[in-house]
């Protein structure tokens, strides 16, 4: 059973959700999601022999939220996995991360490869830092429409997202699965109308996709009773991001691991990630195989393909294991 508590990590609350005995395994969602978006991983990594623990990460669920916008960067971010880690009594800990999640994780493994045993990371690929700030390049590149330019805005996102959270969510979702007709370009769902706002032109289901059941999305919008702003302050520090990490420019992710992607996932098709993708392999000698790509899956990876993930993860892991 999946059983649930709070923890206080790094200076604020965390809640987590918890199962299984073994080495720790510490799985981190994105946005816009909470700690629900791995319940299909929990009873079979518990079942192979692993601890695992995953939060509702700061500004989301039932963790604490803070108010100061500079408290949602990457090293704060990173802290929190660290400080988990050791709140549960480990010195060390496998870290997984799925969207927003998955530079969490590879930062994590990239800032303390001696606390990290392996790190996998699901739709967003392990950080090569640019050459320029992400949201000057994106502002350039797109004229401000890119949606993380749109999300920087302060307020604007949150009250078009806070309007009619379930729907918003059932938008997000959908807009971003292996089961909308625009998945996998990135262009016409994520470059926004700025007067009309990020959802104008979002589908809009009638009926959920198989992966994605009423009650997963009741639980999702109880999460969010708090507002979207927490989760929207990440993209807010996108930029103090690539300043903060300026120490690490040109360093590789040097423990042990392993990257999976949807091939209708948006992410991957980025300006330049293909690119990167295609190089992996050679960019970063400590992935254990070449990335695997899921066919027909979308962004919501391990939501969308659970037995595919959990096989890949369970291997990845159990190889790893002491």
């Amino acid at each position: 059973m999946v059983e649930h508590r709070m923890v206080d990590v790094n200076g604020i609350r965390l809640h987590i959700a918890e199962q299984g005995e073994g080495p720790l395994v510490v799985l981190l969602h994105g946005f816009p999601e909470s700690w629900h978006s791995w319940r299909h991983q929990f009873a079979p990594l518990a079942a192979a022999g692993f601890r695992v623990a995953a939060p509702d990460q700061r500004g989301y669920g039932r963790s604490d939220h803070p108010q100061d916008v500079s408290a949602y960067s990457i090293l704060h971010l990173v802290g929190d996995v660290i400080g988990l880690i050791h709140a549960l009594g480990e010195e060390r800990a496998f870290v997984v991360g799925h969207d927003w999640g998955a530079p969490v994780a590879w930062h994590t493994a990239l800032l303390r490869p001696d606390v990290v045993r392996g790190v996998a990371g699901l739709s967003v690929p392990p950080p090569f830092r640019g050459e320029r700030p992400p949201l000057e390049a994106m502002q350039e590149r797109f004229d401000g429409h890119f949606y993380w330019n749109y999300f920087n805005l302060p307020g604007v996102a949150d009250a078009e997202f806070g309007k009619d959270p379930r729907g918003t969510l059932r938008r997000l979702l959908y807009g971003a699965s292996g089961d909308c007709p625009t998945g996998g370009r990135y262009e016409q769902a994520l470059v926004t109308d700025l007067e009309r706002g990020w959802l104008a032109d979002s589908p809009d289901p009638e009926v959920l996709p198989d992966w994605l059941t009423e009650q997963d999305l009741d639980e999702l919008t109880e999460s969010y009773a708090q507002g979207f702003t927490g989760a929207l302050n990440w993209y807010r520090n996108l930029d103090r991001n690539w300043e903060l990490t300026a120490p690490w420019h040109g360093a590789v992710v040097s423990p042990p691991a392993l990257y999976m992607y949807g091939d209708r996932d948006l992410v991957p098709a980025f300006p330049g990630t293909p690119e990167l993708i295609a190089n992996l392999p050679r960019l970063m000698p400590s992935l254990v195989r070449d990335p695997i790509v899921l066919p027909g899956c979308g962004h919501w990876t391990q939501q969308e393909r659970p037995a595919e993930v959990n096989e890949a993860l369970v291997d990845f892991l159990t190889g790893l294991r002491d």
